[in-house]
């Protein structure tokens, strides 16, 4: 299963420009079975994504992409997030607290939105983006070295703000899952990996970064 796991829809993240309409139709047309929506610091897309993940029989998992006080962590499997922002530590704590999973996105961006170094002195941290469609392929790496330091799950994902970004990256689950709770506990659970889209499939990567197998779209 491919899901592109970091995804920005209109209305409750204001910096993006696609619709979820738009990037189901995206998602699908490069061979997507399920995305994820991590609007910033807002859950308030989550209603209207269920309905209309029903509505067009199209999996959209709910997250949420939290800006914490050392940097940008996405999470799933959570009810509600802190009010303002908050140490990292205490949200992934919140995250755990909650049997949620959560995921350091674009740490080493030079946008001071990444949690950078932090990534060594957190705990309960359980992935780190390693493909991020939105950062630089040098700044990648260095997060994927970083994830294989630590043992953590390496996610692909396109942090879409576009249509045509939809799908960039994506990450192979192991098994099909179809609702929010079973796709946390998959990532919990199961080893996964990130995927790259080439142009008419994807290439799914091994830890080490290694192509492994090409999926037709």
């Amino acid at each position: 299963m491919l899901v592109d796991m970091h995804l920005h829809a209109l209305p409750h993240s204001t910096d993006s420009f696609i619709t979820l309409a738009q990037i189901v139709a995206q998602a699908r047309s490069r061979g997507l079975d399920a995305v994820c929506l991590t609007d910033h610091d807002s859950i308030g897309g989550w209603e209207a994504a269920a309905a209309y993940s029903r509505e067009v029989g199209f999996p959209i998992f709910l997250g949420v992409e939290y800006f914490s006080l050392q940097g940008d962590i996405t999470a799933w499997g959570i009810g509600s997030i802190p009010d303002g922002r908050v140490e990292a530590q205490a949200f992934i704590d919140q995250v755990n607290a909650a049997g949620g999973f959560c995921c350091a996105c674009h740490p080493f961006r030079n946008n001071n939105r990444g949690l950078a170094a932090h990534l060594g002195q957190v705990t309960g941290l359980h992935g780190v983006e390693v493909f991020n469609g939105s950062t630089s392929p040098e700044a990648n790496q260095t997060a994927l070295d970083w994830c294989r330091e630590l043992g953590l799950q390496p996610i692909g994902a396109s942090d879409a703000h576009v249509p045509e970004q939809v799908g960039k990256y994506a990450t192979w689950l192991p098994e099909w899952v179809d609702t929010t709770a079973d796709f946390v506990s998959l990532l919990r659970t199961r080893p996964v990996r990130p995927a790259v889209w080439n142009g008419s499939g994807y290439e799914v990567a091994d830890p080490c970064g290694r192509a492994l197998a090409a999926f037709p779209s």
